[in-house]
């Protein structure tokens, strides 16, 4: 096991001064719409520039289709697209939304070898890159079998684990999805030694815009509201959730803590990975990163709200 001296350091919080965080976005978007949203976030903070999506897990491609789309519903086809490693022909939860969207003439650009494409902006960028991981971490794995030296040029911040509590708020660490679709990833991610920063379901378990807040975003004339809400309506299992609120935003936490964590406790905390894919407290672990709770919960779904809401296109 490495130690923290040698994890690449990486400042906690950035002044309003300072430039973008260069990030590149590596989402299973497609499965559960925390994806949607958490793009939609990304997209919407001038803290963050993003440089590269990549689409991971299942059927890739239909998942890129369904990036082009939102990109291009949003106003914001700069953003090249990467196609990550499929793995399945698992149909896609938006696919009513997507329709029969072709690329054919999508204005963007779009890397068929989307890990390749990962690994060549990071070797190429003059300062790390943040990769901000929101689905099974395979395209990783990938990434670091065709080149281990990526992890020195990057950090990891990701929607992944569980600590201390599990889904829905209760007690007790649990294996977590994007952890246990792919164990073998995610033990090469923590393998590896960049800086890993952690948002497990301890603090986005339970998270998800209600009331005030939730209708802002549904009535919101912005594009990435609106495009979001689109979305979150034509969902598989959209009924599975209150009318009057969105689903467990699971992967917005991961998107704020590329840029800042003002308004998260966390915590160094030394993690293994069992053999379901649970994310363990143990000694002799690899040190973590964890967000572990909100310090002001109420001034985290403002500024959810505001990414989606303000401007009507790009930031």
């Amino acid at each position: 096991m490495r130690s923290m001296s040698i994890l690449f350091p990486f400042p906690l919080v950035l002044a309003a001064f300072q430039a973008p965080v260069p990030v590149i976005l590596d989402t299973d978007l497609g499965d559960d719409i925390d994806d949607t949203w958490a793009l939609g976030m990304l997209l919407g903070c001038p803290q963050v520039d993003l440089k590269l999506i990549v689409t991971a897990s299942d059927d890739t491609p239909t998942k890129t289709r369904l990036v082009a789309k939102i990109l291009e519903h949003m106003g914001r086809t700069d953003i090249p697209i990467g196609v990550g490693k499929k793995t399945s022909e698992r149909r896609i939860h938006q696919a009513a939304w997507l329709g029969d969207y072709s690329l054919e003439k999508y204005p963007g650009k779009i890397y068929q070898d989307g890990i390749q494409a990962m690994i060549d902006h990071i070797q190429k960028a003059q300062e790390n890159v943040t990769l901000c991981v929101i689905g099974p971490q395979t395209n990783l794995l990938a990434a670091l079998q065709r080149d281990p030296s990526i992890a020195k040029k990057a950090r990891v911040v990701t929607m992944a684990g569980s600590v201390y509590i599990g889904y829905d708020g209760k007690p007790g660490g649990v294996p977590e999805y994007n952890v246990y679709k792919d164990i073998e990833a995610a033990r090469a991610v923590f393998a590896a030694p960049w800086e890993i920063t952690m948002a497990p379901l301890d603090i986005c378990g339970t998270l998800r815009l209600q009331g005030e807040r939730y209708a802002k975003v549904k009535n919101s004339l912005a594009p990435r509201a609106k495009t979001v809400i689109e979305n979150y309506e034509m969902w598989d299992i959209r009924n599975q959730n209150p009318p009057d609120a969105s689903s467990i935003l699971f992967d917005t936490v991961a998107a704020y803590l590329t840029f800042s964590e003002e308004l998260c406790e966390v915590e160094t905390i030394r993690l293994r990975i069992d053999d379901k894919g649970t994310t363990v407290p143990d000694e002799s672990g690899r040190p973590v990163r964890c967000a572990l709770r909100f310090k002001n919960r109420d001034a985290f779904e403002d500024l959810l709200v505001k990414s989606l809401t303000e401007g009507l296109s790009g930031y």
